[in-house]
């Protein structure tokens, strides 16, 4: 059994694997635990019986593989900041030159530098501290609470709890002052508000005069009794269900009537019913509350829905005598009573298609937004976009060939004139450089002096 990862030679490698082998058929006497003294079953596979590097002790044993009794040591802690006795008088030689401790240096003093060191003057020598030798455990040295003495909270604890007598004790003066004004007529019908805690019913909302300070602990939730909203249908191309708000705004079930349903979606019960008047009467509340006007849906719903039927009657009111203010002042009425398109053609090219009971099961559906930009839009009379050409690393129009981007189009004449204008480099002559120039001068003036000579 191997123990370690010491190199072998051939011969040896030969000797143990004979020897192993023999062991397994039974020729030789199998293997004896160092540890346990029981036999070693030959038969254990080699990644099981090889012992690990940091638990090899030199020793043929299988103690690696059972479970290892750890011993429970009570990790103590260091004093923190505690003193060892009463300061010295006098300078000791190897303390430090700045407090005068003997249990550190002057580069590990946390005191305050002084101008003059302990070793010099003599004077305010602070007295040893308490070093402790502690051994931990590997837990032990990276576990953040190790030290933490849990008394140390309770004194936050009753710092709090003192807190929270004196704002009750402040409560009670008030109440009492508001029932020597008159303010209030009993203490006791007003022990909730004295609550931190509100429920949803008294969290500020508009339309209710509740304190806007006040915090709601209810959260929205269902009742677990109640079936899932992306349970109703599990075909994943159903309804969306987005989890961080648990909404599920479309019908799971499209292929059914929505009134036969438990669950039509959360649109269905935004919308149906009387959930739209209520909340219609729920901003008409909102803005008067803005306005200055004293509105309570909820304590008085009465005087809301009459004031909020009151308002919307007067504003179509205004908005009918606007209307006929302009038809009297500049006529076309006739131009307003004009029947629908289906009416006047007798058909339409939308595609529907209709259940036994009338109700639609294609067509209808909403378009599918492309993109945000507009499409199919042309500037400066142009019939391409601005990069459907492309030549010599630039791009341009197609129906121009121009290069200049937001240009205006001159279409196949500006083609022409482009190709025209193009000219053919290997028709012309090279040019020559200002050298080649000079010297032609200069056989030129020599040509003229030879002639005349």
């Amino acid at each position: 059994m191997a123990t370690s990862n010491a190199k072998l030679t051939k011969e040896e490698f030969r000797k143990q694997k004979d020897l192993e082998a023999a062991r397994k058929a039974g020729t030789a006497p199998a293997e004896i635990d160092e540890l346990t003294g029981k036999d070693i079953n030959p038969h254990i596979p080699q990644y099981m019986s090889t012992i690990p590097w940091y638990l090899d002790t030199g020793k043929r044993t299988l103690a690696h593989q059972r479970l290892r009794k750890t011993e429970k040591v009570e990790e103590k802690w260091y004093q923190r900041g505690a003193k060892k006795g009463k300061a010295a008088t006098k300078y000791r030689k190897g303390a430090c030159e700045n407090c005068g401790a003997m249990t550190h240096k002057a580069k590990d003093c946390v005191e305050r530098p002084r101008k003059k060191g302990a070793k010099y003057t003599g004077k305010d020598i602070m007295p040893d501290e308490v070093i402790e030798e502690i051994e931990f455990t590997y837990d032990g040295k990276r576990d953040q609470w190790n030290g933490y003495d849990p008394n140390e909270y309770m004194k936050q604890v009753k710092e709090w709890e003192l807190i929270d007598k004196e704002r009750q004790k402040r409560k009670e003066k008030e109440l009492e002052e508001k029932m020597k004004n008159g303010l209030i007529d009993d203490i006791k019908g007003n022990d909730s508000d004295s609550d931190e805690d509100k429920y949803a019913e008294a969290s500020d909302m508009p339309g209710q005069k509740v304190d806007t300070k006040t915090r709601t602990t209810v959260r929205n939730l269902r009742i677990r009794e109640d079936t899932a909203k992306y349970l109703r249908n599990l075909d994943p191309n159903s309804a969306f269900y987005d989890p961080k708000t648990r909404s599920m705004r479309d019908n799971p079930n499209k292929d059914k009537n929505p009134e036969e349903l438990d669950y039509a979606g959360d649109n269905y019960l935004r919308y149906s019913a009387e959930a739209r008047k209520v909340s219609e009467l729920q901003s008409f509340a909102f803005k008067a509350a803005e306005q200055g006007s004293d509105i309570n849906i909820i304590a008085n719903p009465t005087q809301g829905e009459l004031l909020f039927k009151e308002v919307s009657e007067k504003k179509l009111k205004l908005k009918d005598d606007s209307q006929q203010k302009i038809l009297e002042k500049y006529g076309g009425a006739s131009h307003l009573n004009i029947p629908s398109k289906e009416i006047l053609y007798a058909q339409t090219e939308n595609y529907v298609e209709y259940s036994r009971t009338g109700r639609v099961i294609k067509g209808q559906e909403k378009a599918k937004v492309k993109s945000k930009y507009e499409e199919e839009v042309y500037i400066n009379n142009h019939t391409s976009v601005w990069g459907s050409y492309w030549e010599n690393g630039k791009w341009g129009y197609k129906c121009c060939h121009s290069f200049i981007k937001n240009s205006y189009c001159t279409g196949s004449a500006g083609i022409e004139a482009k190709n025209n204008s193009i000219i053919d480099v290997s028709k012309e002559k090279p040019r020559k450089s200002l050298l080649e120039e000079h010297l032609s001068n200069q056989k030129q003036e020599k040509r003229k002096r030879k002639l005349e000579d």
